[in-house]
């Protein structure tokens, strides 16, 4: 790629004021999301969930309906909205809302998978977790902090483009990974800055992608609901909502025949959105580390338990599914963890670096003749934008 000086200022320009508009952001992002690497760890070291025995003499799985009974139980003024499968350890996840079509739940209660027997309440709300998760997703704005957050998301990756952009001409005349620390402080931050921002640039841009897709996890949603899942739903519209419903138990195996390939991750309630009030819908993955990211929506009758409609995802909900593991490094366990820790740990070397450098120097008229200067003598290239650029 051939710049001018013209053209160099011009990219210059944008990676520096993209990043300044984003690089606070970014740091908060990347301090909160450390911790959230490890956030299933977390949730255990902290104590807000225990893990399961070990060894359990148990000759069947435990009646699923049983533990939802005692889930009722405890919190009887409330309503069962979903039902969730550990994908680690033998665990459900029994999820309660104050009504089946409130957005936030009221309590979620973890029972032994393979006995029945209650676990813990999960903290709903509150905890070092839920903190940490919220200001990483939403900065405690709802919907319009996660937009916000992917506003910031984009021009992140403006200032990263940019500065691949700049790279190249401004490290011509040296040796990559060149530290000039004879010169001045300054020189040598800025020659850090550039070496760590080069080195982890895909990381930057896949998380910062995938970051910007996770923000529009409800807009996809919703749009999800009032589309296919409405499209799924219109034919019992306006029938009358059944006098009973078929044990979980009993929907859990009708979809395990129909998809044996298939395993139950979750399963949304009658009157919860997602599943109206004559059916449950409950929600399949693959059985691999790539198709146990994917989910198969299969709508089952509440009271025939026959499965009544079942469709792909769209392809943008699959792009969501795919992105928010691959964000955190939850794809390769703790090797893969280990390495999105590091990658972090520089990430936030490079934009306190940034930080620095923009500090150090602030007069923008007289650092930008003086960044083309030095560009201009380390290259090839005239100073003035030649005739074809013209």
């Amino acid at each position: 790629m051939v710049l001018t000086a013209e053209s160099f200022r011009r990219w210059y320009l944008t990676h520096k004021w993209t990043s300044l508009i984003c690089t606070l952001f970014l740091l908060m992002l990347c301090l909160t999301g450390l911790p959230l690497i490890f956030r299933h760890e977390l949730t255990f070291w902290l104590g807000d969930a225990i893990e399961p025995p070990e060894h359990v003499s148990a000759s069947a799985p435990a009646n699923v309906d049983a533990l939802i009974q005692d889930a009722k139980g405890r919190r009887p003024q409330d309503a069962v909205k979903f039902l969730t499968k550990d994908d680690d350890y033998p665990m459900w996840f029994v999820s309660l809302g104050d009504t089946p079509t409130a957005r936030e739940n009221s309590a979620i209660f973890t029972y032994d998978q393979r006995t029945g027997e209650f676990l813990k309440e999960y903290p709903v709300g509150h905890g070092l977790i839920y903190i940490l998760l919220t200001l990483h997703v939403e900065m405690f704005a709802g919907l319009w902090g996660t937009l916000f957050l992917g506003a910031m998301g984009l021009v992140f990756v403006a200032s990263v483009v940019s500065g691949i952009v700049v790279y190249g001409p401004f490290m011509r005349k040296l040796p990559f990974g060149a530290i000039r620390r004879a010169r001045s402080t300054r020189l040598a931050w800025l020659d850090l800055h550039n070496l760590l921002g080069i080195v982890t640039v895909t990381w930057v841009l896949v998380v910062g992608v995938t970051g910007v897709i996770n923000t529009l996890d409800r807009p996809l949603l919703s749009y999800w609901q009032m589309t296919e899942i409405t499209d799924m739903l219109t034919p019992w519209k306006d029938q009358p909502a059944p006098t009973k419903v078929v044990p979980v138990d009993e929907v859990i195996r009708t979809v395990e025949t129909a998809a044996p390939d298939l395993a139950v991750r979750f399963i949304t309630f009658p009157g919860t959105p997602f599943a109206g009030p004559h059916h449950y819908m409950v929600f399949m993955r693959g059985q691999t580390p790539l198709t146990g990211r994917l989910l198969t929506p299969m709508l089952v009758h509440a009271e025939t338990a026959q499965v009544s409609d079942s469709r792909h995802l769209p392809w943008y909900l699959t792009a969501l599914l795919l992105s928010q593991p691959l964000h955190f490094g939850d794809y390769g366990g703790l090797p893969l963890q280990l390495l999105w820790l590091v990658l972090d740990l520089i990430t936030i070397v490079v934009l306190i670096s940034g930080l620095y450098l923009w500090w150090q120097k602030r007069k923008s008229s007289a650092e930008d003749l003086l960044m083309q200067t030095e560009w201009a003598a380390k290259s090839d290239y005239p100073l003035e934008p030649s005739a074809e650029a013209r």
